[in-house]
């Protein structure tokens, strides 16, 4: 889908997952996406790297197919990055020349603004999608859903439901969302 979107094939080199990248002269990309993309990353040809807060997160991350993964608590992130990917990958401070950062998702709040004048010496690309323009018609949301589940029939994508709990125990289930506690999906039962 992400190639039809873009009206051009792209090739992954290096996915870098926050929350949680074979170079080949391709596009890098930075998303800050859960664990289910590790695995999706791993099926478009990518070499996954993923971001974590603590060790047992990080053992999940491997577990999911990330290739290399940074504690963030622990390692400079940027200069881990670029160590593993030669300089080529990563946050702004190491994206390669013309590379994407694609940014989505909240669990940390708000990202912080990016000057445009910081994209420029490396003809850098950073988007911010929303799924919504994704799947603005009924056959796009149908388009995208049938790839998701073809994904996970398939195997290429896992469900995690790592966390159930009753719905009287709604309040700290966001807390434990909120407190970075929880990893996979959370499922509140009636």
């Amino acid at each position: 889908m992400a190639e039809q979107e873009f009206g051009y094939e792209h090739s992954f080199e290096w996915i870098e997952i926050s929350g949680t990248n074979n170079d080949n002269g391709s596009d890098n990309f930075l998303l800050p996406v859960p664990l289910t993309t590790c695995r999706w990353g791993n099926a478009l040809g990518a070499t996954v790297i993923g971001t974590v807060s603590t060790k047992e997160k990080a053992t999940q991350a491997k577990d999911d197919g990330a290739h290399h993964v940074i504690i963030y608590e622990e390692e400079d992130f940027v200069a881990r990055v670029n160590e593993i990917t030669s300089g080529n990958g990563g946050s702004l401070a190491c994206l390669k020349l013309r590379g994407y950062m694609v940014c989505f998702g909240q669990s940390s709040g708000a990202p912080d603004p990016v000057p445009l004048s910081a994209l420029a010496p490396k003809s850098l690309f950073l988007t911010r999608p929303s799924l919504m323009q994704y799947s603005a018609t009924r056959d796009e949301l149908l388009a995208a859903a049938g790839e998701v589940f073809a994904s996970i029939a398939s195997v290429v994508l896992r469900v995690y439901v790592n966390h159930a709990n009753p719905l009287s125990q709604a309040a700290q289930a966001h807390a434990d969302l909120e407190g970075r506690k929880t990893t996979g999906s959370v499922v509140l039962i009636p």
